[in-house]
């Protein structure tokens, strides 16, 4: 007599609707669907049924709330379905080659309890975590997307040469707290911007920058980038834009570099800021380049590891995590990211392996 296999509740976080300018809780919506915790017997060689431990709040994600005119590296939610980010999962079962049962993984997920992928292109989003000696955490961020975008960032765009001198923005979060450590490694003069105090404490305390500085005390950031960098910025690592890199291109040396991470002080308006000061592109010759994780993954990622790595073991690069527990916090703490409320990288618990 065949087994019965019982559905099981798989809880989600959904988008209700597109969202137009600040996002809020209310946009998303915490609902119960069911899940049967075992593969089908046709299931095609792609299947993976993953149970979800730790999710990523990340800023890119208010992009995919909205709905386009134009073309986007990342698609949009799906209103009425479950949102999906990077995470670190448990394979329950697999029919793929690459997977077994028992498998630690990292990759896209979706803000579930249980996800089952189905497809060839859904399964080659994952990554076999084989150094599990580190918090499994970690592979949301230093070990995941956002340490690659900060390897990458700094090192292929940046350029960095001993006695540079670097300015971070949004130093503290899940890319600047690295890129500012990266930078000190490479012998560099390093000054990071946030928005408090604890940490502005935190990036010269925990971070080793040399200097940092709250930017809601600042009213002439301009004049508190000549007061940091008398001598100019070499290498501007963006992560704001809007005022911010309005009073960066002044001060920026000949032949700087600026590689642009992202903007969060954009991504909320109905109309984007415009920036003056551009011309300083012409005169000094900066080179400003964007970049995403993906210019970099995979074919830095093994580098990167071997990197970071002995870094994070013997303790010469610390992170910080801003952990929130369950499925039901996650809306609360991807908004959080657009108030500054995280000290570090945001994540959500799902479930302890």
């Amino acid at each position: 007599m065949a087994s019965v296999v019982q559905e099981v509740r798989n809880k989600q976080v959904v988008l209700k609707n597109y969202v137009v300018g600040f996002p809020k809780e209310s946009d998303m919506e915490i609902r119960d669907s069911k899940i049967t915790l075992k593969l089908l017997e046709d299931s095609n060689d792609s299947s993976i049924l993953l149970k979800n431990l730790y999710l990523s709040c990340d800023p890119y994600m208010r992009g995919r709330m909205s709905t386009h005119d134009r073309p986007s590296y990342v698609d949009s939610f799906i209103p009425g379905s479950p949102i999906t980010g990077y995470g670190v999962s448990k394979v329950i079962e697999s029919t793929h080659p690459n997977y077994k049962t028992g498998d630690l993984v990292w990759g896209l997920t979706g803000w579930e309890e249980y996800t089952l992928i189905t497809s060839p292109q859904e399964a080659q989003m994952f990554c076999k975590i084989e150094d599990k000696d580190v918090p499994l955490s970690y592979y949301t961020g230093i070990l995941g997307l956002p340490g690659l975008t900060a390897y990458g960032g700094l090192y292929e765009l940046g350029l960095p040469k001993k006695g540079d001198r670097v300015f971070v923005s949004a130093a503290s979060g899940a890319v600047g707290q690295l890129v500012g450590q990266f930078a000190k490694l490479a012998g560099c003069y390093v000054v990071g911007s946030a928005g408090s105090q604890e940490k502005v404490d935190l990036l010269k305390n925990k971070f080793g920058f040399d200097e940092a500085f709250n930017y809601k005390e600042e009213d002439d950031l301009d004049a508190t980038l000549r007061r940091y960098f008398p001598e100019g910025i070499d290498i501007y690592f963006e992560n704001v834009g809007g005022k911010m890199l309005e009073a960066v291109l002044p001060n920026m040396r000949l032949h700087g570099r600026i590689p642009v991470c992202g903007m969060i002080s954009q991504y909320n308006l109905v109309e984007p800021e415009g920036v003056h000061n551009l011309f300083n592109l012409v005169s000094k010759r900066i080179r400003m380049e964007g970049l995403l994780a993906f210019d970099y993954y995979p074919h830095l990622y093994h580098k990167y590891m071997e990197m970071i790595l002995p870094h994070l073991k013997e303790g010469t690069i610390s992170y910080v995590e801003d952990i929130v527990e369950g499925l039901e916090s996650a809306p609360a703490a991807l908004i959080g990211l657009f108030s500054g409320k995280n000290v570090g990288k945001q994540l959500v618990v799902v479930a302890r392996e």
